[in-house]
Parts: structure tokens; C-alpha cells; sequence
């Protein structure tokens, strides 16, 4: 088959692509890359914005689209192959990187350009893209010594074959863990629709009875619906534990060197911390900054966590003796508490979330605030058959992005929801070329009597990364760096958490939350039910949260190297916030991917302060109407369109007038009745 990969495409060629292909492509769009970044350098031109600055925004155009290609492919459909090829590659990319920042003639014509920008007359776009060119290649390295460079580089080579090491291992513990159920009493408890498809994973298997999984549309139903407490327990361990059993596929070593090597790194380029070093690019500036949000949080939080807690053991004690409660009882007696309380349980729910009715939904809420109509097509090439593609257009008629959907778990496919994107939006020679953008998702399959419904937790998910997505797909600016989500990490969550909030309005619910089989809309009893419901135990919740940030801040705020114990280190950052009795037998970091693999790292606080900032934002659509065209437009053209043109807090203030105060989150997380 022809190598598609070798040159520019326009559309992913996924139909016509052999992993064969990969390595050839990769090393042609690298050596294209390197002939573009030797034009940059080797000009007798002086250096002019247009010459080095843009000129080294737009090189590598190539190998960046075969990069979001390959990377996705990976997460989403992954093969011993593919991981394979993934350890060869990275080291590759991760040089010619280093090879950019660490060109003392190309810094030298940054410099020479940063040294002037008061004298350019820059537009402000293109004043952060300097900005942030030039800051590439200080915070890389571009001031160190020939020996530093040599070891900053070792460094990062070191660190990405580590990072998608730590990823294999936790994808390979998921996959290896299934418990095999034959009894009718393993399962009591179980809703229909996690009956069937446990049975039917039993049976591709070969397997009599059923077979739950370590993926969370297994894994969640178990948790939350079954009554036998050994096997709950025995599923709990099984996720809280991978990637630490000290066998082959243990992290703990992993961990530790991840964080040493991050932490040398900083040191090297004059940083106190890998978090020091993070921080100085987000809004939140500096560890203290972040210690200080989480610490306020908490003891704005902790009261009503402890009354919910106390509850929860009261309760369990109450209905089943249960004198001590335990990690793997608490998704099952706070879902009988809550059933309890409001009479609502997810199983009620399920019905009315039917998962193509509900991507209609947040397709007509996306059109009502922003205009867009989404077409699926079927002429655009794609992975697995799984994966749905559509046409974005606006209220003219015109292209405005490609989206790819893909929605369903598979071995290959690595847990949890994202959004990534295959072409960036940019405009370039008088063209503005539209971004294709893809959410991953792992929802409920269909089974033979039922389509896939979701539980309301899910329906968040599938709002929440299309929030992402309408942040990539609505981007317009003029460089593919700046454009979309390529903003700070603790304001990238401002749009995705923000959608969330449509699927608690009675409004937003009326447009898609239709019974599967009698077509009747979610009773207004039940609309009133999930709004009540809605903040349930977010005391607990919160400091769920929480414990993840602070845990984040132990491996990233501080010299690692004094850490001998993953486990210890985790214990000791969660004792402000631990409700449930500490299992020896888990371990937090060991799994932690947000912050070991994905771009988390120092920046899991994000998800807190993006809430911060969401809840704020949804304030203002309440005021106006949560479909307000005027609130949406100023979103759209202030928060989804600009990027990372301009600060996020510039931005935020131009949206909603001023700051973000706290006290939207605590008012709606219901933490000010809680606590007075």
C-alpha cells in the first residue's frame, strides 16, 4: 500500500495506513523539519518577525499533524506494535526538540528579535507568539553550557520513554485484571443493563456467568450497585493497586525517576522546583499561589465533607451493621443514601440519556449559543468503525471544523475521556485554515436488547469534552501555537467544565432527554431531583479533588530526592483529607496518569481552579438566561475564539467585567449552607 503518510494530507488517511508507514513518514517530516529550521538559521538576512519568528511558527507543520496522528492512534488504538514504535519515536521527537531549543544560532535571531519588540510596532497576538518563542528556548535550556545542554537533553530523552512506559504498564494492569462471576448471588444488586453487558463480555470470552473489568463501565456499576462487599472489595484493590505490585509492570521506580528527572531539570534551568519551573506559564504563578487555593478550599470543604462522611457510616451502620466503612463501600451506600434521600438513582435515569440523543442535545445547545450545525458524514476516513465524523458549519453555511467522535471502550483503548486534535486552526497567506478536532470517550456499549444509555455521570463527560471541543473547533487566530486549547493549563479546563453546567437546566434537559423507548420527556419530578441532588456529598467529593492537588504538590513542589517511599509520600499528602481508612494494598501515584504521563504534572489544582472560573462564568448565563446570545457571543469571542492570544485573566476580565470570585463555587457546590 502507498505510504499517504510521506506527504501533507489534508484528512487523516487512517483507512489507508499501515504501521509500517509510520517510521519512514516520521523520519522524512523530521529531516523536512530540520532543512526548514536550517533555512531559518542560515539566512544572512537580519532577523525580522517575519523571518524567524513566524518562520519558525509555521516550520514542522508536517510532523506535527503525523505526531497528533500516531500519539492519538496510540491512546485510542493502541497494539504491542504501536507501543513498540512509540518507544523508537518519542526519543526521536524528543531530540529534534531539544535540537530546536538548544540552537544557540537560532536563539541568537529570537534574542535579536525579542531585543527589538519595543521598536516592531507588533499586533498583541503577535507579541505573545515572541513571547513565547523566546521562552521555548530560555526555559529549555538556551542560557546552559554545552555539558548542561548535553545532560538537559539525556534528561528528556530519558523522560519521554518513561512517561509512555508508566502508560503501558497501567494499560497492560487494566487489561490483565478481569473477575470471572458464575453464581447468580456475585451479581445481586447489579442493574439489567451491567448484567447484560457483563454477560456478554463473559461470553466473546468463551466464558459461562459474567466478566466485570478494571474500565469504568464495568468497573463504576460494581462499585456502585453490588452487593457483595468481598467482591466490591476485591475490585476496589484491583484498580487502586496497578502498576504496584512489584512485578514487571510495578511504577514505583518509575514514579520516583520521573520525579527526580523533572526535578533536575528545573534545577538546571535556575528553577527551586519542577512546580516552580511549571507555574511560571499558568495563571497561577507560583506553588505557594496553588498551596494556598487548595488550603482555602479545604477548610471551606472539610466541615461539610466530615457531616456528609458521618452521615454515610450513620447510614450504612443503619441498614446493614456496617461499623467501619471502607473505600469499596463508599459508591455503594452513598448511591442508597442518595436513592434514599431523592428517590433517584441512575438506573431511573439511564432511559432518558440515550447516548445519540444526547450528542444531538449538546449539538442543538451548541447551536442555539454559537450557531453551529453538525452533519455526519461517512466519506471521511477513520481508525475503527466506532468513530463517527461530522461537518461543522455555521449559521452561513461556511466549514468550520471537522469533529471525530469516539465513544466506546476496546482493548486497545486506553480508559477514560479526551479531546484531541488532528489539524490545528491557523491562518496563513490570506487562507484560515478550520481545525479537525476528536473527542474519546468510554461509554456503555450497546448490547442486544438495549442502546447505550448513560448514567448522568457520563452524560457530564460527553459535555464536558465537547466543551474542549468547541474550544478547538470555534478557535480563530492566527498561529496554530496560540489557537484553540493551546492556553494555560489552569484556564484549559474553563470551557469544558462551563458545558457541564447545561445538563442540570431544565431547559438544555427538555431538548434531548427523551425516554429510548416511549420517546417522553425526563419528568420535571426528576429535572428537580438531579438539580437537588446535584451536591450531593460535594463536600466529599471536593476533597477527593483536593487530595489529588496536594498529592501532586508532594512529587512536584519540593526536592524528590529525599523520597524513598511512593507509598509513605502519598499517605503523609492526603492525611488533611482522608475520610476512608488507608488501604496498604493501593497506591494513588502508581496510576496516576494525569500527572506521571499526561500534561498534568504540577497542575492538577487546575480542575479546582477552572471550577473557580466556570462557576463564576455560568453565574453570568443565569443572570441573562442560560441561552443568552449576548453572554454567548462575549464567550465565544473572549474565551473560545481568542486561544492563547492574550492572558487568561485579560481575557476572563473582558468576558465578565472582572475577576473570578470563590464564592460562585461555594454558593453552587452548597458548601456556604453546609458550613454557614
Amino acid at each position: 500500500m502507498k505510504n499517504l503518510l510521506l506527504s501533507p494530507f489534508e484528512k487523516a488517511p487512517f483507512e489507508h495506513i499501515e504501521i509500517s508507514h509510520f517510521k519512514p513518514a516520521f523520519e522524512k517530516a523530521l529531516q523536512e523539519a530540520r532543512s526548514e529550521i536550517d533555512q531559518i538559521t542560515n539566512t544572512s538576512k537580519a532577523p525580522t518577525f517575519k523571518n524567524t519568528i513566524e518562520a519558525l511558527e509555521f516550520s514542522g507543520a508536517h510532523l506535527d499533524r503525523l505526531s497528533s496522528l500516531f500519539f492519538n492512534l496510540n491512546s485510542a488504538e493502541t497494539s504491542e506494535e504501536l507501543q513498540q514504535l512509540a518507544q523508537e519515536i518519542s526519543p526521536m521527537l524528543t531530540e529534534f526538540s531539544n535540537d530546536i531549543a538548544l540552537n544557540t544560532l537560532l536563539f541568537q535571531r529570537v534574542e535579536a528579535v525579542y531585543d527589538l519588540r519595543g521598536t516592531l510596532s507588533l499586533s498583541g497576538e503577535e507579541e505573545m507568539l515572541l513571547e513565547k518563542k523566546y521562552k521555548f528556548f530560555s526555559r529549555n535550556g538556551a542560557h546552559l553550557s554545552q555539558e548542561e545542554k548535553n545532560r538537559l537533553r539525556a534528561i528528556d530523552k530519558e523522560l519521554a520513554q518513561l512517561k509512555l512506559t508508566f502508560g503501558e504498564h497501567v494499560l497492560a494492569e487494566t487489561n490483565s485484571f478481569e473477575m470471572h462471576l458464575t453464581k447468580e448471588e456475585h451479581i445481586e444488586g447489579l442493574p439489567e443493563g451491567a448484567r447484560e453487558a457483563a454477560s456478554q463480555l463473559a461470553a466473546s470470552k468463551g466464558k459461562e456467568g459474567w466478566v466485570i473489568t478494571l474500565d469504568y463501565p464495568s468497573y463504576i456499576p460494581f462499585m456502585t450497585y453490588a452487593s457483595n462487599r468481598e467482591l466490591r472489595k476485591k475490585l476496589s484493590i484491583a484498580f487502586g493497586s496497578k502498576g504496584f505490585h512489584k512485578d514487571k509492570l510495578d511504577n514505583q521506580e518509575i514514579v520516583l525517576k520521573i520525579a527526580n528527572l523533572r526535578h533536575e531539570r528545573a534545577s538546571l534551568l535556575g528553577y527551586e522546583s519542577h512546580a516552580h519551573f511549571v507555574l511560571e506559564e499558568r495563571m497561577a504563578e507560583t506553588p505557594q499561589k496553588v498551596k494556598s487555593f487548595l488550603v482555602e478550599l479545604l477548610e471551606k470543604a472539610k466541615p461539610a465533607a466530615v457531616i456528609e462522611f458521618d452521615e454515610l457510616k450513620d447510614f450504612a451502620f443503619q441498614i446493614d451493621g456496617i461499623k467501619e466503612l471502607y473505600k469499596w463501600d463508599g459508591s455503594y451506600y452513598a448511591e442508597k443514601l442518595k436513592q434514599q434521600r431523592f428517590n433517584l438513582d441512575d438506573e431511573k435515569l439511564k432511559p432518558y440519556f440515550k447516548l445519540e440523543k444526547v450528542i444531538d442535545g449538546v449539538f442543538k445547545i451548541s447551536h442555539s449559543l454559537y450557531g453551529l450545525s453538525f452533519n455526519e458524514v461517512d466519506d471521511v476516513e477513520t481508525y475503527h468503525k466506532d468513530v463517527k465524523t461530522y461537518e461543522v458549519t455555521d449559521e452561513e453555511g461556511r466549514n468550520v471544523a471537522l469533529l471525530y467522535a469516539d465513544f466506546h471502550p476496546r482493548p486497545g483503548k486506553r480508559g477514560g475521556a479526551w479531546m484531541t486534535s488532528y489539524k490545528p486552526q491557523y491562518q496563513k497567506e490570506g487562507v484560515n485554515e478550520r481545525p479537525h478536532i476528536s473527542i474519546v470517550c468510554n461509554f456503555t456499549k450497546p448490547t442486544s436488547s438495549k442502546p447505550s444509555l448513560l448514567t448522568f455521570n457520563e452524560v457530564t463527560t460527553l459535555f464536558h469534552e465537547f466543551g474542549h471541543a468547541l474550544h478547538g473547533m470555534l478557535a480563530n487566530t492566527s498561529y496554530p501555537s496560540l489557537s484553540g486549547t493551546s492556553v494555560y493549563w489552569d484556564f484549559v479546563e474553563l470551557p469544558s467544565q462551563i458545558m457541564e453546567n447545561w445538563c442540570f437546566e431544565k431547559e438544555a434537559l427538555q431538548l434531548f432527554a427523551h425516554h429510548f423507548e416511549t420517546g417522553e420527556s425526563l419528568p420535571m419530578e426528576l429535572i428537580n431531583k438531579i438539580k437537588e441532588s446535584a451536591n450531593f456529598q460535594e463536600g466529599m467529593a471536593t476533597l477527593r479533588q483536593l487530595s489529588f492537588g496536594f498529592l501532586d504538590m508532594a512529587w512536584h513542589a519540593q526536592d524528590p530526592s529525599k523520597i524513598k517511599d511512593v507509598k509513605k509520600l502519598e499517605f503523609d499528602s492526603f492525611k488533611d483529607t482522608m475520610l476512608f481508612p488507608d488501604s496498604p494494598e493501593t497506591c494513588m501515584s502508581t496510576a496516576f496518569s494525569h500527572i506521571f504521563q499526561g500534561g498534568y504534572s504540577a497542575g492538577y489544582y487546575s480542575y479546582k481552579w477552572a471550577e473557580v472560573l466556570d462557576a463564576d462564568a455560568f453565574a453570568y448565563f443565569k443572570e441573562k438566561g442560560i441561552f443568552s446570545k449576548e453572554v454567548a457571543q462575549k464567550f465565544k469571542e473572549y474565551i473560545l475564539s481568542k486561544g492563547g492570544t492574550e492572558k487568561p485573566m485579560s481575557l476572563y476580565k473582558k468576558f465578565r467585567g472582572s475577576e473570578p470570585k470563590l464564592e460562585a463555587l461555594l454558593e453552587r457546590a452548597g458548601l456556604l449552607k453546609k458550613t454557614g
